[in-house]
C-alpha cells in the first residue's frame, strides 16, 4: 500500500516559498547531484498537490525543467481543490475532498509513495492522521518570510522518528 510522504526543500528558517509564493530563490539550490532526491523520484507513484501549489510559481517556469522534480516526474497528479478549472488538464485529476484525493492518489501510486506538494495539504494530511513520512531538504538561505513548511497555530505536537539509514531529515510520523 502506498505511503503519504511530504517532501520539500526549505530555507534554513523554515520557508518553502518566499512572500507571495515566490519560488525563484530555489533555482540556485536545485543544481547538483542529490542521490536522495534521485532515489525519491524513482519511488514516487503519484503526486498530491494543493491548488495553490499546482497553479503557483515554478522556479523552472519556461524551461525544460518546469514541473515537479525539475520536470523529471511523469505520472499521475491529483490536485485537492474546491475550485477546479473550467478546462482541466487531461493528465491531472482535480478532487474536492481530502479523503477521496488521498484514496485516489494511493490507488494510482500502488506500492510507491504519494508525494505531497504544498504545506496546506501536508498539514491537512497530518491533522487527519494520514501522513506517514516527512523528507525535508534544506537550502543554505534565510528567506525571512513566506510560506512555512508547516504552519499550524494551535496544532498539536507531532513526534517524528528518523528513518534508519536515511538522511538526517527523513522521518516517519509516530502515531
Amino acid at each position: 500500500m502506498a505511503k503519504l510522504l511530504y517532501s520539500a526543500t526549505a530555507s534554513l528558517d523554515g520557508y518553502i516559498a518566499g512572500p507571495g509564493g515566490d519560488m525563484s530563490w530555489l533555482t540556485e539550490h536545485l543544481a547538483g547531484d542529490n542521490p536522495t532526491a534521485d532515489r525519491l523520484l524513482a519511488d514516487v507513484g503519484a503526486i498530491l498537490a494543493g491548488n495553490r501549489t499546482f497553479g503557483g510559481d515554478d522556479p523552472n517556469r519556461g524551461t525544460e525543467s518546469e514541473g515537479a522534480f525539475g520536470g523529471q516526474y511523469h505520472g499521475p497528479v491529483f490536485v485537492l481543490t474546491h475550485r477546479p478549472p473550467d478546462e482541466p488538464s487531461a493528465d491531472v485529476t482535480f478532487v474536492g475532498d481530502l479523503d477521496s484525493a488521498v484514496a485516489q492518489a494511493k490507488e494510482a501510486a500502488g506500492e510507491k509513495y504519494v508525494n505531497i506538494l504544498g504545506a496546506d495539504v501536508a498539514k491537512q494530511c497530518l491533522r487527519a492522521g494520514l501522513l506517514d513520512e516527512i523528507l525535508i531538504f534544506f537550502a543554505p538561505v534565510l528567506l525571512g518570510d513566506g510560506v512555512r513548511m508547516f504552519d499550524d497555530p494551535g496544532g498539536e505536537q507531532v513526534r517524528l522518528a528518523p528513518i534508519p539509514g536515511e538522511t538526517a531529515h527523513w522521518y516517519t510520523v509516530v502515531r
